[in-house]
């Protein structure tokens, strides 16, 4: 799982993408190809203006770029900077449908003005649900991305940098406060999430403010970082150690003054109004002012297609029954005697299926994991022509916000590749992660999947750079689903039954999802009701069952879009195979569907079917 939930929390990204109807050709005369390729030109420049005007709203984005630029500030998470952003957004479609002639744009210049005007209604048909969102919540909130950012993002090659990282401690506290706000007027007034998910902010709030300087135990996550961080400038002589414990102390301060008020205040409201969240919860649907709406427009967002719940609901248990069938086949394959329900019994319970739970056998799955990446990596040329710069590291995550039978999840590294992306896995539970789906996880979390598709993104020259951040959960979540499935393909991947089994239990985890979010959020089903109907009908262990339910009642529809995504991307390449015959090329099909940055779904589209008629043209 791509974690570009920091965009919806805490308003991190300002780019996002919706899917929208096609806008229409028109039937004037073409451009003379000097006239369009001026006007490409000159709107990629205007591009290249407005998406440095558009990231000075985001120094976070900024620094996951790799840059420097506002390293001393945080966003700014008010609902007025957020009204802000939308009315910049808004004028810069209208100066642009103002500045250009859509109709004199070649085809790659005319994807990128649609998707710049689909971002923007994206987000304008978001805003009127911002309510709706839980503002802290155990899969994303503020309270564990925070220390994450600072930690693994805020790099410090000197005496500069380190003082910008003391000035974010104090910019925390603002953002945690502007963040609090909403999330006590979002609760009193019916927006309040379930009572699991302020166990979770609370667990993970405490365990950023427990230890030194907080308290007598071991250092904190953040203090020991900031002391390795000024140890670091020691040993590379850009301050002497005398400079290194004037900066440790100014960062003591720091944590004391801003991260520990803002983090008790924090834990006291989540305390305080715990007692008045359901224990058992459905989804927003049944429980929110305007859920049904709202779920309906994320429902949109995260597929963009117009699939309604009641459609993505019918195609879910269509493909429960026919993953199970493949299932079946490959249980009589190895001989196992007995029903889908033993089989899954018989693979969760046996221990030859697990890691051992010590740190020896969390080691181990760091290990296989990265051996099965870099088996990929050996043969990613044949079925690639566009490789990505950025290497791949497999890490476990961090304990202050590590749970049992979590999803794992990938962050991105830097565009120039000086940063390599990171396959984070949650391992302090290793019952929860059975051996049969290391395989699967790490194509879908590294290659071929969200490194690979991430990374190609960001790497690209064709294309304005705000095609290279843009999101679509359908397309990258897709992707990985896709990765995992054309990993197949690929010698050395799947070789023991066991870990096809794992294939299958990873895809129909995904068809599930469809059946489970719709139920949750579209028909009134409870938490328990999910988990009965997913205990049911797949092989997932208890722990992760949970976790995923709960993740699907704070995150609507965003479970939705791995199995959309996949069946789109699955259907488009069998059209081209089709047309394309002997001129198919696996290569170029993937050229295609990478090369344009993340797009939603009908804009994938296009970019392909314009790919096959110009292999039609040779």
């Amino acid at each position: 799982m791509r974690r570009p939930v920091l965009a919806r929390t805490l308003a991190l990204s300002v780019a996002l993408a919706l899917s929208a109807p096609v806008l229409a050709q028109s039937a004037a005369a073409p451009a003379t190809a000097e006239a369009v390729q001026d006007e490409s030109q000159r709107l990629n420049a205007w591009f290249a203006t407005k998406y440095e005007e558009q990231l000075r709203f985001s120094p976070i984005a900024l620094t996951f770029l790799g840059r420097k630029e506002l390293y001393d500030r945080l966003d700014d998470m008010s609902e007025e900077a957020q009204d802000a952003q939308l009315a910049w957004h808004r004028a810069s479609v209208e100066e642009m449908e103002a500045s250009f002639d859509r109709d004199a744009l070649d085809d790659e210049a005319r994807l990128s003005y649609d998707l710049w005007k689909q971002q923007y209604e994206q987000a304008a048909a978001a805003s009127r649900f911002r309510r709706n969102v839980y503002v802290f919540n155990q899969m994303q909130g503020a309270q564990s991305f925070l220390p994450t950012f600072l930690i693994n993002f805020h790099k410090v090659g000197s005496e500069a940098d380190y003082r910008a990282y003391i000035a974010r401690l104090a910019e925390a506290k603002r953002a945690m406060g502007q963040l609090l706000e909403m999330a006590r007027r979002n609760a009193a007034d019916g927006y309040r999430m379930p009572r699991f998910a302020y166990d979770g902010v609370l667990t993970e709030a405490r365990a950023v403010v427990t230890g030194a300087p907080f308290d007598d135990g071991a250092d904190s996550a953040l203090w020991a970082d900031l002391q390795a961080k000024a140890d670091a400038l020691v040993a590379a002589n850009a301050i002497d150690a005398a400079r290194a414990a004037e900066l440790k102390a100014e960062a003591r301060q720091a944590l004391l003054d801003n991260i520990r008020p803002a983090y008790d205040a924090l834990i006291a409201w989540a305390g305080e109004d715990r007692a008045n969240a359901a224990e058992n919860p459905s989804g927003v649907g049944s429980t929110q002012p305007e859920g049904a709406a709202y779920y309906a427009n994320q429902l949109r967002i995260h597929t963009t297609t117009d699939l309604d719940a009641e459609a993505i609901h019918r195609i879910g248990l269509d493909e429960v029954a026919r993953i199970h069938g493949e299932m079946e086949a490959l249980m009589e394959r190895v001989g196992f005697e007995g029903d889908l329900k033993a089989f899954f019994r018989h693979i969760a319970t046996d221990p030859k299926f697990k890691y051992p739970d010590t740190d020896e056998g969390r080691q181990a799955y760091i290990d296989d994991a990265t051996r099965a990446i870099d088996n990929i990596k050996k043969v990613l040329p044949q079925y690639f022509g566009l490789l990505p710069k950025a290497d791949l590291v497999v890490k476990r995550v961090e304990p202050f916000r590590e749970q049992p039978g979590a999803a794992q999840h990938y962050f991105p590294g830097t565009p120039d590749g000086s940063r390599p992306g990171v396959y984070y896995a949650h391992l302090s539970d290793m019952n929860a992660m059975p051996k049969p789906e290391l395989e699967v996880i790490a194509y879908h979390e590294g290659l071929p999947g969200h490194h690979m598709q991430i990374s190609i993104a960001q790497e690209l020259t064709g294309v304005p750079e705000f095609r290279t951040q843009a999101r679509s959960t359908a397309y990258s979540e897709g992707w990985g689903l896709y990765a995992e499935w054309l990993a197949r393909e690929m010698p050395g991947t799947y070789e023991d039954p066991y870990s096809e089994y794992g294939r299958l239990a990873s895809e129909l985890w995904r068809a599930v999802r469809l059946v489970v979010d719709t139920g949750l959020h579209a028909k009134g089903w409870t938490e328990q009701q999910a988990v009965d109907y997913f205990s049911a009908n797949s092989a997932t262990p208890e722990a992760a069952i949970r976790s995923e339910i709960q993740r699907y009642i704070t995150w609507p529809g965003q479970a939705t879009a791995y199995k959309i995504g996949m069946l789109r991307i699955q259907e488009l390449r069998r059209k081209a195979e089709s047309e394309l015959g002997d001129r198919f090329d696996i290569r170029g099909f993937h050229d295609a569907v990478l090369g344009g940055g993340a797009l939603p779904l009908n804009l994938l589209e296009r970019r392909v079917t314009q790919w096959i008629e110009a292999r039609k043209r040779g």
